[in-house]
């Protein structure tokens, strides 16, 4: 009459969601920005970002091969870390500044404090915060896709002076740039795969856009069209949807990510309306990336037992 129980560790409930499944979802909702970045730049820029992938990928494997480690290329985590860094490359850059930025991020960011799942920041961003700062010339010089000559200003960099800016154009992505920020369209069609694959949730993107507009909209100029032009030039968007939910470095509770998606909004404007530079989206997520414990600590709930008054007690 008895049944055998199967005892074992938790966790209870499983899902059929793998790492690797998550992963490709994410590389998979990268391909329309990327697709739009070499129909604007060229063949080079799509070189630049295939270059960047392969850095990662093998950089991740010989690690792991010479430190005896399991080799874990097919969860797609290098794949997505370097098409992040590819992506956030200007369209001429030469090719041997983002392999390296492959290389430090992958084994300075990533596999030296441990592999996936054990980095404290996000190894795409870090990367591109130290190649912004070891080759700030190369990383700043963007081609103009209408022109094709260099140009040196970004959308962001003419608001910033006070210049005019084509706000239609930042949301088609008709504009110098990064290879995979440009284009709106692009990235919002991304973004809606992830959601619709429940890959992330709306919480962290909509608080960052949301709480950066009303920062803008406060600190910057009282006007909607400088407010949409913020949030459509740059990477506000493609770091709110791609980068900022990245599932390592930000906070695992509701509450939590949309405090961190509030610190995140306040940080980009403050980098931005009152920092040298015209950016700041990266230089933001990788410090709300250190406030993560912290937001978690204060936001998570209380287990289930613990904490209340027993009985009897004043």
């Amino acid at each position: 009459m008895s049944k055998l129980l199967n005892v074992s560790s938790s966790p209870h409930v499983r899902c059929g969601v793998s790492t690797k499944n998550l992963m490709y979802d994410v590389a998979i909702a990268m391909l329309p920005a990327t697709i739009w970045g070499v129909m604007q730049f060229g063949i080079y820029s799509l070189i630049v970002v295939v270059a960047t992938v392969l850095s990662c990928v093998l950089s991740e494997y010989l690690f792991e091969t010479l430190m005896h480690k399991p080799v874990t290329i097919s969860d797609g985590s290098a794949l997505v870390t370097g098409m992040i860094l590819g992506l956030n490359m200007p369209p001429a850059i030469p090719l041997w500044m983002p392999i390296l930025g492959g290389v430090f991020a992958i084994i300075v960011v990533k596999q030296l404090y441990g592999g996936l799942g054990q980095n404290w920041m996000n190894p795409a961003l870090a990367a591109r915060c130290f190649m912004l700062i070891s080759f700030a010339q190369a990383m700043t010089k963007f081609t103009d896709p209408v022109t094709d000559a260099v140009a040196s200003a970004t959308p962001l960099a003419a608001i910033k002076a006070g210049d005019t800016y084509d706000l239609a154009a930042m949301f088609i992505g008709k504009i110098p740039g990064t290879i995979g920020e440009v284009s709106v369209i692009a990235l919002l069609i991304g973004a809606a795969y992830l959601l619709v694959k429940k890959v992330i949730t709306i919480r962290i993107p909509a608080a960052y856009i949301l709480s950066f507009a009303v920062f803008a909209f406060i600190f910057g100029q009282h006007n909607i069209n400088y407010v949409l032009a913020e949030v459509c030039g740059g990477g506000l968007i493609f770091g709110a949807f791609f980068m900022a939910t990245d599932y390592v470095t930000s906070p695992i509770t509701a509450k939590g990510q949309i405090v961190f998606g509030i610190c995140l909004g306040i940080l980009t404007g403050l980098f931005r309306i009152f920092g040298s530079g015209a950016e700041g989206v990266s230089y933001a997520i990788i410090f709300c990336n250190m406030l993560v414990p912290l937001i978690e600590k204060v936001t998570l709930p209380t287990a289930f037992g613990k904490g209340g008054k027993k009985n009897g007690s004043k």
